[in-house]
């Protein structure tokens, strides 16, 4: 018998059936920083999650991209973690690549990159991809900046193996 996925909704209409890009460099996601949580939390949601970055080959098993461009038509959603000033074609890259959404992670967004979706038709989310996080009761959760932030969003539930 086999399961039927279940669908979890995220900021401002995505759910977990979306497919995702997350826009990175060498040292976040090989230093477990920003963009590699942001990868695999989504992962553990249950999304089709794709690395990109001009720097590695693997992360953790799995293919990384170079550039936006060689997703086509594969994504839906565009989920950059870097700075503004390394981002100045993602509007027009995310636009050929067939993304309608980009979700702009804390420090990410400028008014400049509002202007630019506006133009091209893309949607724009802001806000933290871990505040869906559902983190654990014990331990030191409440140290963790993102179970403040998103304290009142929706949770995605942990997967359950084994059952």
């Amino acid at each position: 018998m086999v399961r039927e996925k279940k669908i979890y909704p995220l900021a401002a209409g995505l759910t977990t059936a979306d497919t995702f890009a997350v826009l990175g460099d060498a040292e976040k996601f090989e230093k477990h920083k920003h963009a590699w949580k942001v990868w695999r939390a989504l992962k553990e949601f249950g999304c089709v999650t794709y690395p990109v970055t001009a720097d590695l080959k693997r992360l953790d098993g799995s293919k990384v991209y170079l550039n936006l461009a060689e997703l086509k038509d594969k994504i839906t959603v565009v989920v950059p973690c870097l700075p503004p000033e390394k981002l100045r074609d993602l509007v027009l890259d995310a636009a050929s690549a067939g993304a309608g959404k980009i979700w702009f992670q804390e420090q990410t967004w400028i008014q400049g990159f509002q202007e630019d979706c506006d133009r091209v038709g893309i949607a724009v989310i802001r806000g933290c991809v871990l505040r869906h996080k559902a983190y654990p009761i014990i331990g030191l959760r409440y140290l963790n900046p993102c179970y403040w932030h998103g304290l009142k969003d929706v949770k995605v539930p942990e997967k359950r193996f084994g059952r």
